[in-house]
């Protein structure tokens, strides 16, 4: 145990944010660089290194928290790292972007503030890259097995670098123009900086796993060829469908997916684009969605210069404290005030859009709602409540369906798919075609980035042993396995 009265001693200290008015004027990380070594051993003491450490459910990758805690406390910030890497293979993008399911479930937050789990986990590794202890574990002989991976999100990267490191040659098909799927395009520069992936992606390359970036499987290259060409395949492509908004006026310009807006501000940052072809600069902006999709588009809307940013929300507005139906250590739904929401804008809950009205030349200019409730369990619309807002650039941040079945990949493989629309899968991760299994939010739906990991390394010990009939690597979950969380 790292402090015996650690939890007694200390309160919880957070990573502090720079001001709002500096960080507005660039794209960098809101954290104030630096600031979590000073306080980070003092708040990894207060771990309580538990006889049952629910935080190890709380986590689908099953991480060693308090043993890492334990080092953390103790500076020896080699052997954190050791036992950090020993289930997460990318540790500095769960602890930037992982809503730390694993601080839900600790044990000191039934009646105290929890463990500042998250700031430890991504202080240890920022650590450990300064003072070079990420180092490229390239495998000792080869298999002679080839695998490909489609998508090179955290799922299909987590799987990449499993199978490398188990002797396979790899090659990851990315059909964007550089490697990281969402990572690199989904996330804003202010969240997570893109050198965070860059210097991952050079470590995978060290150790043998090949980068396709530019081919889309379906359409530049038949799945079919693709099945030809290597003795297993990881389907790993996302759920990249949106979900959209079907009502009067949606056709007009300037109404946009989270994802056709979000990417060309990364692109800005990579050089692509002097200003983004979509700006928020002198609009106002409605952002339909209230999850962290719809705070990207709220942070990124502000640094662009927005007149205005409104974020609408259909559901209630979350509690502050967790709900009696959801209790520890479950995942609570609770109210959250993000970086991008602390930067201004209006958050509105409890409304729903009718239709959007334009201007004689076809551009939004009003997005029309209604106030709703729910009355015997489903939403309705309050009388009188209808108004209207000033939209001149509207987001829909609304969530996805499931993985694209338009570009050809699940009807050329013949891929079926469950009840969700999700593809389907064995207990191996292996579809209905032997030789293609399938992990990340393609197969799962929807979901974290802590889950898209723990399928990648999941599927990667079933490719493992398709191809040598066993396999020594880590299996942190179950296609079915859902744990404390939402």
């Amino acid at each position: 145990m790292a402090d015996p009265k650690g939890f007694l001693n200390l309160g919880r200290e957070v990573a502090p944010t720079r001001p709002v008015e500096e960080r507005l004027k660039d794209w960098n990380e809101v954290y104030v660089p630096g600031s979590l070594l000073p306080i980070i051993s003092k708040q990894a003491s207060r771990c309580m290194d538990c006889g049952i450490p629910f935080c190890h459910n709380g986590c689908p990758l099953g991480n060693l928290i308090p043993e890492w805690n334990d080092y953390a406390y103790r500076e020896d910030w080699s052997a954190a790292s050791e036992r950090l890497h020993a289930t997460n293979n990318f540790p500095e993008f769960t602890g930037r972007l992982c809503p730390a399911p694993c601080e839900s479930a600790c044990v000191l937050g039934i009646n105290q503030p929890a463990v500042t789990i998250k700031n430890v986990e991504v202080s240890i590794i920022d650590k450990a890259w300064d003072t070079g202890d990420v180092a490229a574990q390239a495998p000792e002989r080869l298999s002679g097995k080839t695998v490909a991976v489609v998508g090179s999100g955290p799922a299909g990267l987590a799987a990449a670098q499993q199978l490398t490191r188990a002797g396979h040659t790899v090659a990851v098909y990315e059909r964007a123009d550089r490697v990281g799927g969402l990572l690199r395009y989904g996330i804003p520069e202010f969240k997570m900086e893109k050198r965070h992936i860059n210097r991952r992606i050079e470590q995978m390359r060290a150790e043998g796993t090949r980068f396709r970036t530019g081919i889309e499987i379906g359409r530049d290259l038949k799945a079919t060829d693709l099945r030809k060409r290597y003795d297993a395949v990881v389907v790993a492509a996302g759920a990249t469908t949106a979900r959209d908004l079907p009502v009067p006026g949606r056709e007009l310009t300037g109404i946009y997916q989270a994802m056709e807006y979000l990417p060309l501000s990364n692109k800005v940052q990579e050089g692509d684009f002097v200003a983004p072809p979509i700006t928020a600069e002198g609009k106002h902006v409605v952002v339909i969605g209230g999850g962290d999709t719809g705070a990207d588009c709220v942070g990124t809307a502000h640094r662009q210069g927005a007149a205005s940013v409104t974020q609408l929300e259909i559901m209630p507005r979350p509690g502050d404290e967790r709900h009696p139906g959801q209790p520890w250590p479950t995942f609570p739904m609770l109210y959250k005030v993000t970086s991008a929401h602390e930067e201004g804008g209006e958050r509105v809950y409890s409304v729903n859009t009718t239709h959007f009205e334009g201007d004689e030349d076809g551009n939004v200019q009003w997005l029309h709602l209604v106030e709703v409730e729910f009355v015997d369990g489903k939403l309705t619309q309050k009388p009188g409540t209808e108004r209207r807002i000033p939209a001149q650039l509207v987001t829909l941040a609304m969530g996805f369906t499931g993985t694209d079945v338009e570009n050809g990949l699940v009807s050329q493989f013949g891929l079926g798919l469950d009840e969700r629309g999700n593809i389907a899968r064995d207990g191996d991760f292996q579809t209905n075609v032997p030789g293609v299994f399938v992990a990340g939010d393609a197969g799962r739906g929807q979901s974290l980035i802590v889950w898209a990991i723990a399928e990648g390394r999941s599927a990667a010990r079933g490719v493992d042993r398709f191809l040598t009939g066993a396999s020594d690597l880590p299996a942190p979950i179950r296609p079915t396995d859902r744990a404390l969380m939402v």
